[in-house]
Order: C-alpha cells, then structure tokens, then sequence
C-alpha cells in the first residue's frame, strides 16, 4: 500500500492509503491457492435498470493461472468435476473469495458465493516463449458479497 501525504492544499491534510494491484490472494472453500497471476473483471455491484423493474445484474470475471500438474490442488479437483458435469445444468459450484492485502493484513474481501466455472481457455502455446501456459477460467456466481474486515 503506498501512503503519501495530500498537497498543503487539501483541506484535511488526510493520508491516501491505496491498494496494489499485486497484494492479493484467492481461496476456495477456505483454502488459499497458489498460482493465481490476476482475477480481472469483478464486478461486485452493478444495478441493471430497466423502466419497469430494478435488479443487480451479475457480470462474469476471470481468474489467470498457472497451469499445475497436481490433480488434487483445489482448482484441478473443480475443473474435473466441471468437465464431467459437461452440459448438465447443475455445474459443480464453490465459494471463493479475492482478498485484498496489504503488508501482510487483509483489508478487504470479495465472497462470491455459488461460484460456477462457465468456460476454459489457454494462453498460446508456443515453442519461441519462455513464458508459462496461462489457464483462464471465467466464473459465473449467485452473489458476491463485499467486506471490510480491517474497519
């Protein structure tokens, strides 16, 4: 978290306190994961308005991995049972959380609850790139809820 002080100017002479984009973990059921290069699109709270009626609309997002070979970390054990659902309307779902850290202290987490993986795709693969093969899961839930545990 960056801290610097408001101009002179500023009426309350007030610290800025920040979030990095890089001090972020995610778990699944509880459990943090490794591997997670960025979670992109989270939208916790977006109002759909139509003339007659009101409503939260639900956005999907993803989540960037490392692929990772063991069959039993959280993620893989989702992704079978996501492929062997295949088109069954009842998709295997999971409660996740993003959680925003700063110098070691959660300052903030996002609880998707009713998580489901709507789609899987690959970063190239490529025999003149160094870099790792991304997973890219898109995520569908039922709800997200939004806390400050630190306040």
């Amino acid at each position: 978290m960056s801290h610097e002080l408001i101009s002179q100017a500023s009426p309350s002479g007030a610290e800025l306190d920040s979030l990095s984009a890089h001090e972020f973990a995610v778990e699944i059921e509880g459990e943090r994961v490794t591997g997670i290069f960025r979670v992109s699109g989270l939208t916790p709270f977006k109002l759909d308005i139509k003339s007659t009626t009101n409503r939260l609309a639900r956005e999907p997002f993803k989540i960037a991995k490392m692929v990772q070979r063991d069959p039993n970390n959280a993620f893989n054990r989702w992704l079978q049972e996501t492929a062997k659902a295949r088109e069954d309307i009842v998709r295997p779902t999971r409660q996740l959380s993003i959680v925003a850290i700063d110098d070691g202290v959660e300052t903030r987490r996002w609880t998707v609850n009713g998580a489901y993986i709507i789609e899987v795709s690959y970063s190239e693969f490529n025999t003149a790139s160094s870099e790792l093969v991304e997973e890219v899961l898109t995520i569908m839930y039922d709800s997200i809820e939004e806390s400050w545990p630190s306040a």
